[in-house]
């Protein structure tokens, strides 16, 4: 998959604003792009908010089952599922106001779940890296 979303470097930058991150599929194994990418975000200062039902805790933070589970504000879904398993993700994160992005990671990318959250207001980045992107667009080595 070569293709991603049409957003422009500007428009991707902006959504680092965005502080809290429920990461889908977050993972307790740190050899993963799953632990390791949000463990960066992390030490950058972002609230990252485990989405994961066979871990209780991640890096020290309480995991949930879906993202509809959490009470606390989430401003960006971040992915790490096959494309195949996206849909039900979006399906329950919609259900959770205030999400302002679906972010899902190299090599993920759902049409079908991508109309929907467009179809509420939500912004979709697919096949991108948060944490490449943000060391692109913030040069950082």
């Amino acid at each position: 998959m070569g293709t991603t979303d049409d957003h422009t470097d500007e428009e991707i930058r902006k959504f680092y604003i965005f502080r809290n991150i429920a990461v889908v599929g977050m993972s307790r194994d740190p050899a993963k792009e799953a632990h390791s990418v949000p463990k960066y975000m992390i030490e950058r200062g972002y609230n990252i908010i485990p989405v994961n039902p066979l871990a209780s805790e991640i890096l020290g933070r309480r995991t949930y089952s879906r993202v509809s589970d959490i009470k606390s504000q989430v401003d960006i879904i971040d992915i790490f599922r096959p494309s195949n398993d996206v849909l039900p993700v979006v399906e329950d994160s919609i259900k959770k106001h205030g999400i302002s992005v679906i972010w899902l990671q190299e090599g993920i990318h759902n049409v079908e779940a991508e109309k929907i959250a467009l179809d509420n207001k939500i912004e979709v980045v697919f096949n991108r890296c948060i944490m490449a992107e943000h060391r692109r667009l913030f040069n950082i080595i």
